[in-house]
């Protein structure tokens, strides 16, 4: 079975990656870079921009599930770059799914793509 892994060459995407190779499924990463602990057998690599839906498009054809773990995180940045990567990105990869038929989607994230430069903590019970 073919899956997608956005954010790929990230720390959480790489450790799905080699999981999931180890498992026995054929791989698509799809990151914002060039990640050489990518090139291993069961792995193909797209290049790109979550921003950009066709290339996003192209990538996902042909894969049942998708491990969506692509985000802008940290606590300094414009707040654009993170909009752009955390929301606009993840609608991407909804509407990728939709228009593909893809029905199986995990979803991840953290607490530190809604840091608003305030104090106080967060927890799991946030919306």
């Amino acid at each position: 079975m073919k899956v997608f892994v956005s954010g790929g060459g990230g720390f959480l995407g790489l450790a799905m990656v080699r999981q999931l190779v180890e498992a026995g499924f054929e791989v698509v990463s799809y990151s914002r870079g060039h990640y050489p602990d990518l090139e291993m057998p069961g792995v193909t690599h797209y290049q790109g921009n979550l921003s950009d839906y066709n290339s996003l498009l192209t990538a996902m054809r042909g894969c049942a599930a998708v491990f969506h773990t692509a985000a802008k995180t940290g606590i300094w940045g414009r707040y654009r770059d993170f909009y752009e990567a955390n929301v606009l990105g993840t609608e991407h990869v909804l509407r990728a799914c939709r228009e593909l038929g893809i029905q199986y989607l995990v979803f991840t994230s953290t607490a530190s793509v809604i840091y608003d430069g305030g104090g106080g903590g967060k927890n799991e019970s946030l919306p």
